[in-house]
């Protein structure tokens, strides 16, 4: 892609942002505006908002990345983060609205009437934004640095400058405005590359995607490498190599001997037509049937898949960013309109990135040598239609890229900042203009400084922490009047113990082989129960300590929606 159509896509959809985040300025005033936009969203405003702030890079980049090299498996994700609306209407979202608060750890509090679950929720709300923001804002360096060669650094500090302009100016009703429209910019960006990336199939005879071989390159082919990696070859190849490989400088042919190799950043290896793709040592390397077979060439796969639909359809209830655009609707039947249509927009952008996956496997097979696969989306359009057309698609995607991390950014800020300003500072319009610092620098500064991991990855560990903290306490706490602050104590430290664990260990160097790895970086199959079998045991083991107003919370919960609640005491609205 040309730097110029790069550059020129990434500044107008940061003007665009600023611009709209701007105009939110004039029409927010009150604490209500900052944290729920006054609770005046309509559905389908709303939903847009949703879908554009759920569809995060681990959406717009990460799962045609892992479908590029893990295969069939991954289609689980698209379907367990739209199913997870599905739950998500059923059980939580017209509650979750009549209970009027304004972040989670509100509705903790009001649930339970305790301050020390409040306190643990806030700490859960912090800790899993921050880990939801990490990979947004490393893909941010990866678009910028596929986009216009710069530093990866330049992105993720150009994304989170721009998210601390709109929440600053405008909260959540100037963020909606964004989001919303920022939905419907990523839907384009995939919907019409990805016709023309057919089309340019179609007319190369609709290749398929091999037997029983790995991916070979199409023709000869001359692979870039931008950071030290070993690669695993299966089978000896001569290639030209400009560069170091294996500690040795080469500036000719080499043979490459089956086995693991270590290529030096900045080294230029020529690959013949025919060639098997040497993979990066952290991926797979699968035959077209292993790939487009589900549960196959894995271990576990069973555990690994059913782990990760757990994760997935439960932890979309658990995200705090999620959560508090249900406070933003008028009233709970608002709330249940808002979550059909967002099921409806998420369904129709997730037909999308499955595609660029697959073509990806055929036309940039060398993405699975240099490990970077969430670039498949950005690399497809160049490679596949080329010329001046190929560089305007490229500038799309690119734009839609950019969209994605910065409207999932911003809700994810406002979520966190929300409760930072509530829980640690003083609360009001100064705090929550001061959290969002907090809020967004210190993921920032992870960013930069923990190791790369595939963005789908990282978030399906959020997803796991969610699903093993919030879920439990959302659930019990809105169907079970049994539930007490020990339990919901118990559950929450018990759940976000465990998990958080396997993901700290997950990050920082990687499961381990065998089962135990298998059970760290797939977690929610076992702490998922345990958090609700640790908070039901627990609440039933102290009857005592069930909240002394837990009748009035539960009749605010479920009441229909003609009955109005003045200082706590229900009674028909005009009376």
């Amino acid at each position: 892609m040309s730097t110029a159509y790069g550059l020129a896509a990434v500044s107008l959809v940061v003007a665009a942002t600023v611009l709209i985040g701007t105009f939110g300025l004039r029409i927010s005033r009150t604490t209500s505006d900052f944290y729920v936009a006054s609770r005046t969203v309509s559905p389908l405003r709303n939903a847009s908002a949703i879908g554009g702030e759920y569809l995060s890079a681990a959406s717009f980049l990460g799962v045609a990345g892992l479908i590029l090299a893990y295969g069939a498996d991954m289609l689980w994700l698209p379907v367990g983060w739209t199913g997870g609306y599905l739950v998500l209407l059923v059980l939580v979202s017209a509650p979750l609205r009549r209970s009027g608060a304004y972040t989670l750890p509100d509705f903790a509090e009001a649930r339970l009437e305790s301050m020390a679950v409040r306190r643990v929720t806030s700490v859960l709300v912090v800790l899993i934004g921050w880990l939801y923001l990490m990979p947004q804002l490393q893909s941010a360096g990866l678009v910028l640095r596929t986009a216009a060669g710069t530093p990866v650094w330049v992105g993720a500090v150009l994304v989170a400058v721009v998210v601390t302009i709109n929440v600053l100016s405008g909260g959540m009703r100037s963020i909606t405005m964004v989001q919303a429209f920022q939905y419907w910019l990523k839907l384009t960006a995939l919907a019409v590359p990805v016709l023309f990336l057919l089309i340019a199939w179609r007319y190369d005879a609709a290749p398929g995607l091999g037997g029983d071989t790995p991916p070979v390159f199409a023709e000869r082919t001359t692979v870039s490498v931008g950071a030290d990696i070993t690669v695993r070859v299966v089978a000896p190849v001569t290639v030209d190599v400009h560069g170091r490989v294996d500690g040795a400088e080469h500036a000719g042919p080499l043979t490459l001997t089956a086995g693991e190799h270590a290529i030096a950043r900045d080294t230029a290896v020529t690959f013949p037509a025919g060639a098997a793709v040497p993979h990066v040592s952290e991926l797979p390397v699968r035959t077209g049937t292993e790939w487009s077979q589900p549960l196959a060439g894995r271990e576990y796969p069973m555990y690994a898949t059913y782990s990760l639909i757990l994760a997935t359809f439960l932890g979309t209830m658990g995200l705090p960013h999620v959560l508090v655009r249900f406070y933003t609707n008028p009233d709970g039947r608002a709330a249940r309109r808002t979550t059909v249509l967002v099921l409806i927009l998420l369904g129709a952008f997730y037909l999308l990135p499955a595609l660029y996956g697959a073509l990806g496997r055929i036309y940039t097979p060398e993405l699975l040598m240099t490990g970077r696969t969430d670039a498949v989306v950005l690399t497809l359009p160049g490679r596949l239609v080329g010329g001046t057309l190929g560089d305007l698609l490229s500038a799309l995607v690119t734009a839609g890229a950019v969209a994605a991390f910065l409207s999932t950014s911003s809700g994810l800020t406002v979520s966190v900042a929300g409760v930072i300003a509530q829980d640690i500072l003083h609360g009001g319009v100064r705090s929550f203009r001061a959290a969002t610092l907090l809020a967004l620098f210190v993921p920032l500064g992870l960013a930069l400084a923990a190791r790369a991991l595939a963005v789908a990855d990282v978030v399906g560990l959020a997803f796991a922490l969610a699903a093993s903290t919030f879920c439990p306490l959302l659930v019990l706490g809105i169907w079970w009047r049994r539930l007490t602050v020990a339990g919901a104590l118990a559950g929450l430290v018990a759940g976000g113990g465990l998990a958080g664990t396997a993901v700290v260990w997950t990050i920082v160097g990687g499961p381990p082989g065998g089962p135990a790895g298998a059970l760290l970086a797939q977690p929610a199959a076992w702490t998922v129960p345990a958090a609700f079998a640790v908070m039901i045991l627990v609440s039933l083991a102290t009857p005592r300590s069930v909240p002394a107003g837990v009748a009035r919370t539960m009749v605010r919960l479920h009441a229909p929606e003609t009955l109005a609640v003045d200082r706590g005491a229900w009674r028909p609205k005009g009376v």
